[in-house]
């Protein structure tokens, strides 16, 4: 989560300084605890699929960082070759399968990988990200029907941080819970705080089990909060569309925090360690930036390339 935390800041002081990142970017800070808690109790194998706030899901499933980096700086050796930005990334190695602008346009490709794992014979499973306002959305019902009906391997995994880009959870869906939606469709469910890390993980770690076991899908909700504006790198409380009363209510619960003092109390970890560790996260970083910086352009004859009309 610290490293998750970091880097997403590191890309917001930087957003502006130089204008070399050629992307929108769509920050998760605030959000750190759901990706982790997922992510560790996912083999290499699993797969997942996410949206286009997905930075924070790509690495932590072990997406390469300098891969990113150069994506979002328009350079050759990013994820897609410099021509996606910030919301076309993918990581085979780790498991990345994609990430899409689209709201809710990734939940039936995660499926159809879940229907290639079950094809195959391999116990694998496969996770999609995707948000509150996906369940808005007609592909979600046919994807959670079709991912019943099969018994799929696959864990829905909705984090709901209460927002539409501006508008509220209440003003576009009925008072009732989320996971009524997935219920209704036979799907296992959970609900978890989503911004306790070991809360996630416990889930995930319960529904992946049941998904290798043969036993099918499950819909996990996480409720969170972002801190950054829908889109870039600031804060955009003064536009009025939630309260900073709110605000400072959830970053109170900031779950960076509340697993370093769970940690620590725990005595597994000390200062001098989260130091040390915060610094090799920075140095990290700054490597990354420099290797992005210095990455070269794609090739001007291949712009033509991967266009399709």
């Amino acid at each position: 989560m610290l490293r998750v935390r970091l880097i997403e800041e590191a890309v917001a002081d930087r957003y502006h300084l130089d204008n070399e990142m050629r992307c929108p970017v769509h920050l998760s800070i605030g959000q750190e605890a759901v990706s982790a808690g997922v992510c560790l109790a996912l083999r290499r194998d699993d797969q997942i699929v996410t949206t286009h706030r997905g930075h924070a899901h790509y690495l932590s499933k072990g997406g390469d960082l300098n891969a990113m980096l150069c994506e979002f700086h328009g350079k050759a050796p990013g994820c897609c070759g410099g021509r996606g930005g910030s919301m076309h990334l993918f990581d085979s190695d780790a498991g990345v399968l994609m990430s899409a602008p689209i709201v809710a346009s990734s939940i039936p490709v995660g499926v159809g990988a879940a229907l290639g794992m079950k094809q195959a014979g391999s116990d694998a499973v496969a996770v999609v990200f995707l948000g509150d306002a996906s369940v808005e959305e007609g592909v979600f019902h046919e994807s959670a029907n079709f991912a019943a009906i099969r018994k799929l391997p696959v864990i829905f995994v909705c984090e709901n941080n209460l927002f539409s880009v501006y508008t509220p959870l209440d003003q576009r869906q009925p008072d009732r819970p989320l996971t009524d939606l997935a219920a209704a469709h036979g799907l296992a469910c959970m609900q978890v705080d989503g911004n306790d890390c070991e809360a996630v993980y416990n889930a995930t770690a319960k529904a992946a089990a049941a998904a290798r076991a043969g036993e099918g899908a499950t819909f996990i909700l996480a409720d969170t909060y972002r801190w950054r504006e829908h889109c870039g790198p600031y804060y955009d409380n003064d536009l009025g569309y939630r309260s900073v009363e709110e605000f400072e209510r959830w970053k109170s619960r900031d779950p960076v925090e509340m697993q370093r003092s769970r940690l620590a109390e725990a005595g597994l970890l000390q200062a001098e360690a989260e130091t040390r560790l915060a610094a090799e996260i920075a140095a990290e970083i700054d490597r990354a930036f420099e290797f992005a910086l210095n990455a070269p352009f794609p090739d001007a004859e291949t712009a033509g390339d991967h266009v399709f009309a």
